[in-house]
C-alpha cells in the first residue's frame, strides 16, 4: 500500500507548487482577486506555523519548522510502509504531501505562500493553501477512519 500512499503526497506537492507558482506570477503580495463573496484569492508570504502564530521569521525559526516537519514526514512514511487499510494509507498521503509541500515553500521561499481566502463580511479564515487542505482533509480522513473501525470492533465485541 505504501506505493498509493507516496504517489497520493507526490500528485499533492506537484499540484500544490502549481497553484502556489500560479499565484506567485500574477499576483502582488495582498492582493486580492475575490471568486466569490465569500471566497477570494491573496497572496501572503506565512513565516510562522498554522493560521500565522509565530510569525515574523527568524533564521532559527525556519530551519526548527523545517526539521519538525522532516521528522514528521519520516515518521509518516515509516507508518505509511507498515500501513495495509487504504483510507489510512491515502490520508497518510495526504498528509505527507501537504507537509513536503509546505517544506518546499519553507526552504525554497522562506516562508510558506497561502493565498485561499475565507471570509463572510469582515471576518477572514487565515489564509491558506492546497497544502494545507490536504493535510486538513488527511487528518479528517484518518479521524473518520479510526472512530468507524472503533464501532466496529465494539459492535464485535457485544455478539
Amino acid at each position: 500500500m505504501m506505493p498509493l500512499g507516496l504517489s497520493l503526497a507526490a500528485i499533492i506537492v506537484v499540484l500544490d507548487q502549481f497553484t502556489k507558482a500560479l499565484v506567485l506570477a500574477f499576483l502582488e503580495p495582498y492582493q486580492a482577486v475575490e471568486w466569490t463573496s465569500f471566497l477570494s484569492c491573496v497572496l501572503v508570504f506565512n513565516t510562522g506555523v498554522s493560521f500565522g502564530l509565530f510569525a515574523g521569521e527568524t533564521a532559527l525559526l525556519r530551519w526548527i519548522l523545517i526539521g519538525l516537519a522532516v521528522a514528521v514526514s519520516v515518521w509518516l512514511m515509516s507508518w505509511l510502509y507498515k500501513e495495509t487499510r487504504p483510507p489510512v494509507v491515502s490520508s497518510l498521503g495526504l498528509i505527507l504531501g501537504g507537509a513536503l509541500g509546505n517544506v518546499v515553500d519553507r526552504v525554497s521561499r522562506h516562508a510558506v505562500v497561502d493565498f485561499v481566502d475565507l471570509h463572510i463580511g469582515e471576518w477572514h479564515w487565515p489564509a491558506f493553501n492546497l497544502a494545507d487542505s490536504a493535510i486538513t482533509v488527511g487528518v479528517m480522513l484518518y479521524l473518520y477512519t479510526s472512530l468507524r473501525d472503533q464501532r466496529r470492533r465494539s459492535k464485535l465485541r457485544q455478539k
